[in-house]
């Protein structure tokens, strides 16, 4: 292997790590083709392409993030992480499974689908923090950022893979069989959490349990104004801009008159563009905050691209644009906000930053559901570009580009 592809993949030298992405990377095949699977049901199935509905999936399935946020913060940092990811991905495995079932036999209604969302969603808040922060005891410090981005990397690989690999299956034989095919893909992902060298684990510091233990964890990011800008940061665009299933679905169905194949392939184009993103990602030897705002200016031309497409190909292309300038900025808010926390408070302050970057899915998914249902997709994306312009200007809005103090 060439050095420089060495260091790219250099997280993979630990036998751990090799064992935890190729368990979650099987995992994360699956999950993209429920996600794919469900917006399809919900949209063209359960609905007469109504992308109000999909928007309120998505609610559902990410409010939790946010509400739940005292105690999964609290979780990922006095908890056992490989028992609690144990737990947790056991637990969204048999709610695939129960989903996959009662669409099979045909009784699926557009309620069960909220309420499975609603607990899907419970289950990924409790995983996303502490799954995020398992990382550093897989390969340490010195490695974190290179292997954030190889996570991302196998999460979008699979991205390309979910999406298309859903759209046959639903043409197939059917939308239940996805999400029974995503229940069955849990099975890798704790098989390699039962394999791992435990000796070999680098136990990130746990904290005390006390009272204030979550508010302590709102007053650390609010004395650190590099922090509180990421977050805003990340507040904008996820509440606005990674709308996916709504820009997607409603811009193949509505404009480009696609059936389930052309969606699912539009969704694993833009992984090409994820995976691009991750990879370069994990060639940089440390995140750098000017990286973000550049990131965020990228991802709203990008969505301006796709909003004035001509035509489907035209729209693939710049969703590849959009994935690679998304994945820049989640890589490095990710990257930056766990090198420049203190061990202890890192659960807390990830699941902070899960939950501001996911938990404004509630407010903003309804929004550009609105949006495309009363104006079209195309005005949707607008809302996503406005995002990404508005995120890339709030370093400055808010004087927090002193070198010293951005930079892990």
């Amino acid at each position: 292997m060439s050095p420089p592809f060495a260091g790219i993949f250099r997280s993979l030298r630990g036998f751990n790590y090799r064992v935890w992405v190729g368990g979650a990377f099987v995992s994360n095949v699956g999950t993209w083709v429920q996600r794919t699977a469900q917006d399809w049901l919900v949209f063209t199935q359960l609905t007469h392409h109504d992308a109000s509905a999909v928007g309120l999936v998505m609610a559902l399935q990410f409010g939790p993030q946010l509400l739940l946020l005292p105690w999964t913060g609290f979780a990922a940092d006095h908890f056992n992480q490989r028992k609690l990811l144990i737990a947790t991905q056991a637990a969204m495995g048999v709610l695939a499974l129960a989903l996959g079932a009662l669409t099979v036999t045909g009784v699926v209604q557009l309620w069960h689908v909220y309420i499975f969302a609603f607990l899907f969603g419970s289950a990924a808040a409790f995983d996303a923090p502490v799954r995020q922060t398992f990382v550093a005891e897989l390969v340490g410090d010195e490695d974190l950022h290179n292997a954030v981005a190889l996570n991302s990397t196998s999460f979008n690989a699979a991205r390309m893979i979910g999406p298309a690999l859903s759209g046959m299956i639903i043409a197939a034989i059917g939308t239940g069989w996805a999400f029974l095919i995503n229940g069955a893909s849990f099975v890798a992902v704790l098989i390699s959490l039962a394999f791992l060298r435990i000796a070999e684990l680098r136990p990130n510091a746990r904290a005390h349990r006390a009272r204030g233990s979550f508010t302590e964890g709102f007053r650390y990011v609010w004395r650190r104004p590099d922090l509180k800008a990421i977050l805003v940061m990340l507040f904008l665009i996820g509440t606005f801009g990674l709308n996916f299933p709504i820009f997607i679905s409603t811009m193949a169905v509505g404009v480009f008159h696609a059936d389930a194949r052309g969606y699912g392939l539009l969704s694993s184009i833009m992984a090409i563009g994820t995976v691009a993103g991750a990879l370069l990602s994990a060639g940089r030897e440390k995140p750098r905050f000017s990286l973000l705002m550049v990131g965020a200016g990228v991802f709203g031309l990008g969505c301006t691209l796709a909003a004035v497409a001509p035509g489907y190909w035209f729209f693939a292309s710049a969703l590849v644009i959009i994935g690679v300038a998304a994945l820049t900025v989640t890589n490095t808010t990710n990257s930056l906000m766990q090198l420049s926390t203190e061990p202890a408070m890192r659960g807390r302050v990830m699941a902070l930053r899960v939950g501001i970057a996911l938990g404004g899915t509630p407010i903003g998914a309804p929004i550009v559901g609105w949006v495309a249902n009363h104006y079209g997709p195309r005005w949707a994306l607008g809302v996503g570009a406005a995002s990404g312009f508005a995120a890339a200007i709030v370093p400055v809005f808010l004087r927090t580009l002193r070198q010293e103090r951005l930079e892990p």
